[in-house]
């Protein structure tokens, strides 16, 4: 067992330094580096030919001319006075999507390794039933009078584009491919150009390619993985174009306007969205205020999806209905946070100086039992770079600037009427990077006698054994502890 961790330690500390001669790759020219790299490797026996492989710019994507006749070049449908402004814009957004979709492999690792085979350590992505070049494909070996090498594969097929007559490669269109040759320039010259089809069609799915030579065999991945569409919001020139500020009510509309009064001192023009679901719904009037009335009590987390989902830009606010707005309340620092950060999804602050963050700890568990999970407060997993007072969490309070698109991927279950907040966070776990800040604040008003409200507010035994049950099921959890 030890040995085996070693060993798998060694192979991190490999795979770690490799993503970072990857970088330089790519910083100082792709085949340029890695030609000086393997010819220095290979260079002291002279009957080894290197042959620079036909992988192009990595991750052949074999993209069209992305045009049709009967489409809309819809730059056309912008006007033209704000096209330039726009199109600087969008150009950022798009730079911040690509970081915060991006994985650790997603640049291509070609491996000289210690056997003659050298392929994409990481493995490469491919359109699902689309033909894709492999890409880095190459042998190194010393002189023999014929060089022969197999590539298998189980979910598609493999061939050589543009193969000539006279080129031995058998099992064209086929899952198992053989390919020979005198000349091992030549040969490396066909693997520069075998490419894989998938034959099934599945948005998500992988296939392994086993490739040999003699007694020497390595198997590599190809993930096949169907390209997603972006999703930008254009974040206009100021605030009020990249925030919303959404909030819940329920039969507080006194506590409500103090709110809304508050925000509109410091925010006159800024959308605030309210998802109403009290028992005699009054409407909210103001400009620039969209009160969306709910079925009555339908609680807090339905009336949360409700507002987020008619969010239309790229932040929202979450504030509770019975907060109200100081002078250092400035959303502007939140924003200045999450630009600076694209791969944040939450940043909390404090409430009446309470800066209420969390983590948990997550045990997967058995099959048969499922996993177990605990809420530590006041802890962090490490603070946030280059923010003095900022700490990565797991989960903070009810004062946070969000990013929608996030948000909505996680979603809030409205099987949660009453108390519920760290829930969220739970559903959220690895799926949303969330820090908490010192300096960001917002007030409470004080408490108000509300005999029906906390009525409805406060959970009563039965709603607790009914939300562990759904805990039990839904979290496949066996254990949790709040």
């Amino acid at each position: 067992m030890i040995c085996t961790r070693h060993l798998l330690l060694k192979i991190f500390l490999i795979l770690l330094g490799l993503t970072a001669l990857s970088v330089c790759f790519m910083q100082s020219g792709v085949l340029k580096s890695m030609k000086s790299l393997l010819e220095s490797r290979f260079s002291p026996d002279p009957d080894i030919v290197f042959h620079t492989p036909n992988i192009g710019p990595f991750l052949s994507t074999n993209r069209s001319s992305c045009s049709s006749k009967g489409g809309a070049l819809i730059k056309r449908h912008v006007p033209q006075s704000q096209l330039d402004d726009i199109l600087k814009r969008r150009a950022e957004e798009y730079r911040q999507h690509q970081l915060r979709m991006r994985t650790h492999f997603d640049s291509l690792i070609v491996a000289p390794a210690n056997s003659p085979l050298q392929y994409p350590i990481t493995g490469f992505t491919v359109s699902p039933l689309t033909k894709s070049v492999i890409p880095g494909l190459a042998l190194h070996a010393q002189k023999r009078k014929e060089y022969q090498v197999s590539l298998h594969v189980k979910g598609g097929v493999l061939s050589v584009e543009n193969n000539l007559d006279d080129d031995n490669v058998e099992g064209q269109g086929q899952s198992e491919l053989n390919i020979s040759s005198s000349s091992l320039s030549r040969l490396n010259h066909l693997l520069g150009r075998v490419t894989y089809t998938g034959t099934i069609y599945h948005i998500r799915s992988s296939d392994l390619v086993h490739f040999s030579f003699e007694n020497y065999e390595v198997t590599f991945p190809i993930m096949i993985r169907r390209p997603t569409i972006p999703v930008l919001y254009d974040p206009g020139t100021d605030v009020n174009s990249k925030v919303t500020i959404t909030t819940k009510t329920f039969l507080r509309y006194g506590e409500l306007k103090v709110l809304i009064d508050s925000i509109r001192k410091f925010y006159p023009k800024i959308k605030i969205i309210i998802a109403d679901d009290s028992l005699k719904p009054i409407s909210v009037h103001g400009d620039n205020i969209e009160q969306y009335i709910m079925p009555p009590a339908q609680g807090w987390f339905a009336g949360r999806n409700l507002a987020v989902s008619q969010v239309t830009t790229k932040y929202f606010l979450w504030v509770d209905d019975d907060f109200i707005f100081l002078n250092e309340t400035r959303i502007e620092s939140f924003v200045e946070i999450l630009e600076a950060i694209p791969e944040l999804d939450i940043v909390g602050g404090a409430v009446s100086g309470n800066q209420y963050y969390f983590k948990f700890e997550y045990d997967e568990g058995d099959e048969k039992d499922g996993g177990c999970l605990k809420r530590i407060k006041k802890e962090y997993h490490q603070p946030l770079a280059g923010f003095d007072g900022c700490f990565l969490v797991d989960g903070v309070v009810n004062y946070f600037l969000a990013r929608t698109d996030a948000v909505r991927r996680v979603g809030f279950d409205p099987f949660l009427k009453r108390v519920a907040h760290s829930e969220f966070f739970m559903d959220g776990l690895g799926q949303m990077m969330v820090a908490s800040c010192q300096g960001l604040s917002i007030g409470h008003q004080k408490h108000r006698a509300r005999g029906k409200y906390y009525f409805y507010r406060s959970q009563k035994k039965a709603d607790g054994r009914k939300k562990l049950h759904h805990h039990f099921f839904k979290n496949y959890l066996k254990y949790i502890e709040y």
